[in-house]
Order: C-alpha cells, then structure tokens, then sequence
C-alpha cells in the first residue's frame, strides 16, 4: 500500500511521538516509522482508522484515495460518518461539583447516532478509571431517573457533577471513579439535593 501523505509532518505537527502514535493504533514504534517511509504491506482496517483518528484525517487520505473514483470504500470497512451539531452546557467537574451554565453559546458536532441531547466538558480528575479525563467531552441524554452504577450527569444546588450513581431508599451515593476520593453520600432530607441531568452515553478524548 502506497501513503500518499506525510505521515511524518503530520505527526509532528501533531507534537506526537511515535510511541504515541504506536500505542494509540496499537503497534510498535518502529511499524509507525514503517508507515511513515511511505510503504507498508496488509495495512489492516482497523489500524487504518486508529491511524486517522490519531492523526486527525481522514482514512481516504491515507488510503490515496477518494469516495469519487470509483473505489469501493467497504472492503476497507469505511462508511461515511454522519455528523451533527450537539448543544454544549458548559463544563461538569469530575471532583468538587462546580457552576453548570445552562446557556447554550456553544455546540460540538459529533457522530449522528449518538443519541444524546447536549454535552459538557469533563472538569479534574475524579472519574479518569472511567476513561474520562480533564477536558473531555461527555454526550448526555436528558432523563430524570438512572440505573444504579451508571454514570451520569448531577445536580446539587445549581453545580453540576459527573458521578457514577447509586440511589437507596434513605439516600443517594455518588461515586468517583478514582480511589483517593471519598463518596458523596446525601441521606434523608437532603436526597432532594440531589436533581440528575442525564445519562452519560458517549465520550469523546482529545488525543493523549
């Protein structure tokens, strides 16, 4: 397979390595720097996706291809995305809960089968054993009720939290996905607190 782009010049543009880049796809270092020469035999479709997600292009540029010449696109398991534009809220702490601005100013364009309503912007470090990291981006679907142990989007008195929830019957647990934080825990009275957003559906990662 000839790699019409420069793989190397993208990736540096990038700042990444290529043990980022390698870790990323999922090979060594050394097959990165095989593709970068510009050749490389039985490149499979997987690592062709990984590849243009990490390198932010799209899997035709690496393939020297485009969807107008005739080629058929599904032997190498690649269909066109449908996107659209989702609201953002604002930003929801994965620690202390912090403001949610309920003011959409801001929309994300995302995949079209997700089905969620806005998102927000994941804030600390609370819920990184979720794979949820500073600055991510989280889909919620709106809805007033979760299931125990899944992960949503809460409010406490107008600040907004991202929680993985468990409801009782005399009080409600918030739970972090880090071990050196401690649960949230509201009994009694003080479940009315406690007013969830939404239902964690999807996220989306910058490039680490």
């Amino acid at each position: 397979m000839n790699i019409e782009i420069d793989l190397e010049k993208r990736r540096k543009e990038l700042g990444l390595t290529l043990e980022e880049v390698g870790n990323f796809v999922g090979v060594s270092k050394s097959t990165v720097k095989k593709w970068e020469t510009g050749f490389i035999d039985n490149m499979k479709r997987d690592k062709i996706a990984l590849l243009a997600k990490v390198l932010k292009i799209s899997p035709l540029v690496i393939l020297g291809i485009t969807d107008d010449n005739g080629v058929d696109l599904e032997q190498y398991g690649i269909r066109p995305i449908k996107r659209k534009k989702f609201p953002m809220l604002g930003e929801i702490a994965c620690g202390k809960p912090i403001y949610c601005n309920e003011a959409y100013e801001t929309y994300i364009e995302a995949a079209e089968d997700i089905q969620a309503d806005f998102c927000l912007i994941a804030k600390g470090d609370s819920m990184i054993n979720a794979r949820i990291f500073d600055g991510d981006i989280i889909f919620i679907k709106e809805q007033p009720i979760v299931q125990n142990g899944e992960i949503a989007a809460v409010v406490i008195e107008d600040e907004a939290t991202l929680k993985k929830i468990y409801i009782k019957t005399d009080k409600i647990i918030l739970r972090h996905e880090n071990p050196v934080y401690d649960d949230i825990i509201y009994e009694k009275e003080d479940m009315n607190m406690v007013k969830i957003l939404g239902k964690a559906v999807a996220f989306q990662s910058l490039v680490r």
